[in-house]
């Protein structure tokens, strides 16, 4: 078998999705209508037994991409009759990439997918339904969620990382904090109680707006019992008393000067190991961050805890799916591959590659991951971590969430407005259903 990787640059960046009008156009290229977008059958066909053969296009973005030829030299070594081609793809172009591809019907065989977009992806009837080779009962439930449209699995997940609040345990010592927070109230006191200490400037760093912050506020309304879309997907619900109370909980930390309501682009490492901004909220990669930049021995420095709670603890799970591509030439191989990468062993394997969280819960069971404590409060995030709306046009709302969470936090509007803008925005784009 022979994996050739092409060259791409690194990032790790959210972004937005066709649009409404480019969605109805990249429909009708793919000779589908606005009506009749309903996605893929339920049935999945069964797949064929035996090793895999034939040839395979595999797509991955980012640091995934780089490093996947080296991870399926296992799958090399039990399918020696599969030839692999691993094309890595800059995070910031890949939409656009996979759309033009479906469009022109030069989708990859298989491909990591990005798990805002599944849905979208689902109603361009670009992805096949998961056969029964691939068993789903030992996923995390928020990461099974964002593969699940209709009722209907699409693929698999394949690494999650959700968002937990980093802090200087020895500046909190120095301050008289001795355990972390476990609610609303505790963690806003914190905040408040770390800027007072000998370096501090500012409390917590959060995003005041912009790109990617409703994934900071939209966990605070799913603690407080809120939610931005109804039960069956087919409603916005912005406009609710418990969302108004978690935007105007998250506001708050810039009113009252405990947050940076104008903060310097990219340091957000820099003034964690300073002291000048000792709390944080973020996902896996900042540990390595973080540690990188504070030398030896800030491991000791700082700890991680999961987010407080309202009426519950939510944090956003984020991660990647893998899934097969509608009309690939071989799909038995394809869906053998996918299997392959997703057994626990595999799993374990690439989180020593990368560090990318396990999306089977069996394989945190390893000591390569479970060794470390501050993984298992990942861990311990992951079982209330949910994943955004699978709805084809998330993209597209939640950017006009990020637009009023900016209004919010930098303009002092009224949370109830916001919302309001936001929720009349959200209706006027639909949700693609």
């Amino acid at each position: 078998m022979t994996i050739t990787p092409t060259t791409s640059r690194l990032s790790r960046r959210h972004f937005a999705g066709l649009g409404a009008a480019g969605t109805a156009a990249l429909l009708a290229a793919c000779g589908r209508s606005e009506e009749d977008k309903s996605g893929s059958s339920a049935a999945a066909e069964p797949v064929a037994e035996g090793p895999a053969t034939g040839s395979l296009t595999v797509w991955a973005m980012g640091a995934e991409g780089e490093a996947l030829p080296e991870l399926l030299k296992g799958f090399e070594e039990e399918n020696p009759d599969v030839s692999i081609k691993v094309t890595p793809i800059p995070w910031d172009s890949a939409h656009d990439k996979f759309t033009s591809a479906i469009a022109a019907g030069t989708a990859p065989d298989v491909a990591q997918v990005g798990s805002t977009w599944m849905a979208e992806f689902v109603g361009l009837n670009a992805l096949e339904p998961t056969p029964d080779l691939l068993e789903t009962d030992d996923y995390f439930p928020g990461a099974l969620d964002s593969v699940t449209v209709d009722d209907v699995v699409y693929g698999v997940p394949w690494y999650v990382e959700t968002r937990l609040v980093f802090y200087r345990k020895d500046i909190a010592e120095q301050v008289g904090v001795t355990e972390p927070p476990t609610d609303w109230e505790g963690l806003f006191e914190m905040a408040r109680a770390l800027q007072g200490g000998p370096d501090g400037t500012w409390g917590i760093a959060l995003q005041p707006g912009g790109d990617g912050s409703w994934q900071t506020v939209l966990p605070l309304c799913w603690s407080n019992g809120g939610d931005v879309v109804s039960e069956d997907g087919g409603e916005f619900t912005f406009e609710t008393s418990q969302n108004e109370e978690a935007l105007a909980y998250y506001q708050s930390y810039f009113t009252e000067g405990i947050s940076d309501p104008s903060p310097a682009e990219g340091t957000t490492e820099q003034d964690f190991v300073s002291g000048a901004v000792p709390m944080f909220i973020s996902g896996p990669w900042m540990m390595a961050a973080v540690e990188d930049l504070g030398g030896e021995g800030f491991a000791d420095k700082y700890g991680v805890f999961v987010m407080p709670e309202k009426e519950s603890s939510a944090s956003f799970l984020g991660g990647a799916n893998i899934g097969v591509f509608q009309g690939t030439k071989n799909r038995d191989g394809a869906w053998k591959l996918v299997e392959y990468l997703s057994r626990p062993e595999v799993q374990v394997e690439w989180f020593t590659q990368v560090t990318d969280l396990p999306a089977l819960q069996s394989a945190w069971e390893d000591e390569a991951v479970s060794a470390n404590e501050k993984f298992e409060a990942f861990r311990t995030q992951l079982q209330s971590a949910f994943a955004p709306p699978t709805i084809a046009t998330w993209e597209q709302v939640a950017a006009r969430f990020d637009a009023q969470i900016e209004q919010v936090c930098k303009q002092d509007l009224a949370p109830k407005d916001a919302l309001a803008t936001t929720q009349s925005e959200a209706q006027g784009i639909g949700t693609g259903g």
